[in-house]
C-alpha cells in the first residue's frame, strides 16, 4: 500500500493494548482521518512527541477507510505557550475536540485547517480568552454550513431591529413577531458576530461584555445541536475561566 506525506493536528488520542496508539487526526489534504500507531508508546525514534494532543506534526501513513496506519510522524510544533498554561490548555483541547467532534470524516476543509492554525497560534502567543474562542466557533460554523442568519429572521426574513431577535432551540434566531419566548440577542452583539466572519485577525472584533454573554449563548444552543453531546472539554474549560 502506498505511503501518503501529509501535515496535520492531533484532536485526540487514546492507548490501545500495551503499546500502540489510536488517534484522531485533522489533516490538511483529507480532513478527519483516524489512525493506528503501533507501537507508539514504545518507539520515541518513529513517533516521539508528535502524537501528543494539538500538535502539529508531518506524517506519514497508508490511509484506508476506517483506520488508517500510520507509520511515521515528526513534529512541526508542539505550541509550548500553550502547554506552559491552564487556559490555554484548556482552549486548545476544546478547540480541538469541537473539530473531531463536528467535522464530517474523510472530507477536506482547508479553511479549517487554517482557521485552527490561526487559533492555536494566537493561544500560543498567550491569548487565551472568551472572545477568541467566540469568533474561532462563528468562524467554524460558518466554514461548514451550519452559522445561523444573522441578520434576518429565520422565519419571516425580516431584517432585525434595534430589539433583536430571540435564540430558539437549536440556535435558530427568530424575530418578536415570530416567537413569543427566547434568550434575547441585541442587533449589536449580531454585528459584531458578522464582523468576526470579515476579518482572519483573532483579537479584531470587541465585544461588549453584555454581547459576549449572549454571543456564547447562541453559539453554545448550535453547537450542542449539531454535536449531540456536551463536550468533555467544556468542564476543564469552565475550570480555567
Amino acid at each position: 500500500m502506498q505511503l501518503e506525506k501529509l501535515q496535520a493536528f492531533v484532536l485526540s488520542g487514546s492507548d490501545y493494548g500495551e503499546s500502540d496508539r489510536v488517534v484522531s487526526l485533522f489533516t490538511l489534504e483529507h480532513g478527519r482521518i483516524r489512525g493506528f500507531a503501533r507501537g507508539a508508546r514504545n518507539s520515541r525514534k518513529r513517533f516521539g512527541p508528535a502524537l501528543e494532543a494539538f500538535a502539529r506534526i508531518h506524517l506519514q501513513l497508508a490511509r484506508k477507510d476506517g483506520l488508517s496506519s500510520l507509520r511515521e510522524a515528526d513534529v512541526m510544533t508542539l505550541y509550548t505557550g500553550i502547554r506552559s498554561k491552564l487556559d490555554g490548555i484548556a482552549h486548545a483541547l476544546y478547540a480541538c475536540e469541537l473539530v473531531d467532534s463536528i467535522t464530517p470524516e474523510g472530507q477536506p476543509l482547508p479553511r479549517l485547517y487554517r482557521l485552527l492554525a490561526t487559533y492555536l497560534e494566537r493561544l500560543d502567543s498567550g491569548t487565551a480568552d472568551e472572545a477568541g474562542r467566540r469568533m474561532f466557533e462563528i468562524n467554524l460554523l460558518n466554514i461548514l454550513g451550519y452559522r445561523p442568519r444573522l441578520e434576518s429572521c429565520s422565519r419571516c426574513g425580516s431584517v432585525f431591529d434595534g430589539q433583536g431577535g430571540l435564540i430558539q432551540s437549536g440556535g435558530e434566531l427568530a424575530c418578536r413577531f415570530c416567537a413569543a419566548s427566547g434568550l434575547p440577542i441585541a442587533t449589536l452583539t449580531l454585528r459584531e458576530l458578522t464582523s468576526c466572519l470579515s476579518t482572519s485577525r483573532f483579537g479584531a472584533v470587541r465585544f461588549s461584555g453584555a454581547g459576549l454573554s449572549q454571543a456564547g449563548g447562541l453559539l453554545d444552543e448550535i453547537i450542542a445541536a449539531h454535536t449531540g453531546r456536551t463536550l468533555k472539554s467544556l468542564e476543564f474549560l469552565r475550570q480555567t475561566r
